[in-house]
């Protein structure tokens, strides 16, 4: 069977996983290899969105990336039957039109700070960000963590400040790596930026595992205590 093994590893879990709604921001480099592993895994309701082409340079890490000049969510979605597609840009506007609440969780495989910063406003309880992934060659430092307790990472510490000066007083899960850049130019390593999608993925696997139902939610997984739909007001939690 095609998820015996999965369903060997996960038990009576694997039900959980297979009913989560899950969307997905952004199929590059991180959000390519977050899709193939939450497929694999039993997901059976994935919504990606994107708005990109495939480019020569998105060859060395991007699955799909053989399609060259075709749309990047036209082609997953071929590859990857039964998932569900939006051919959009994921900006501020797009973020606040957009109606997050029958989604369970919301994983931001993008790399605009100002819409993820739109992003956190707008679902924090339900949502894991990635943030640099670019510039790294070392997989094993990647880590998870509160947003506001990643460290070393250029590019969060610029997403940090952009949520303060926002006046977002949340909280959510990032995945990042302290590792320092090892070059200025836009360099990268798919051993890197594919471990960013398939630690994207696992977390969200722990979160449908461990997160208790709630009928009374307009989704099927429960937020923390204090947590509303689509709002600024979620908690700070170092446990998430």
């Amino acid at each position: 069977m095609r998820y015996e093994r999965c369903r060997t590893l996960f038990g009576e879990d694997f039900a959980k996983i297979q009913k989560a709604k899950i969307l997905l921001l952004g199929v590059g480099g991180v959000g390519s290899f977050a899709l193939d592993c939450l497929y694999r895994s039993g997901v059976r309701d994935i919504t990606i969105v994107d708005f990109d082409t495939y480019d020569i340079t998105n060859q060395n890490r991007q699955i799909g990336s053989e399609h060259l000049g075709q749309k990047k969510v036209e082609v997953l979605e071929r590859l990857y039957p039964g998932i569900k597609k939006i051919e959009a840009k994921i900006d501020n506007e797009w973020v606040e039109n957009f109606d997050f609440s029958p989604y369970d969780l919301v994983l931001d495989a993008i790399d605009d700070t100002k819409a993820k910063v739109a992003l956190a406003k707008k679902c924090a309880p339900k949502l894991i960000s990635a943030t640099g992934s670019a510039k790294k060659c070392d997989p094993t430092q990647i880590r998870a963590d509160s947003i506001w307790k990643t460290y070393g990472d250029p590019f969060a510490k610029k997403l940090r400040s952009e949520l303060k000066r926002s006046g977002f007083t949340g909280d959510f899960l990032a995945i990042f790596s302290p590792e320092p850049p090892r070059c200025k130019e836009k360099g990268s390593f798919v051993g890197v930026t594919g471990a960013f999608g398939l630690a994207l993925c696992a977390k969200t696997l722990e979160k449908i595992v461990n997160e208790t139902r709630n009928s009374h939610s307009d989704t099927s997984i429960q937020r923390r205590e204090g947590d509303t739909p689509d709002s600024t007001r979620s908690q700070k939690s170092s446990s998430q």
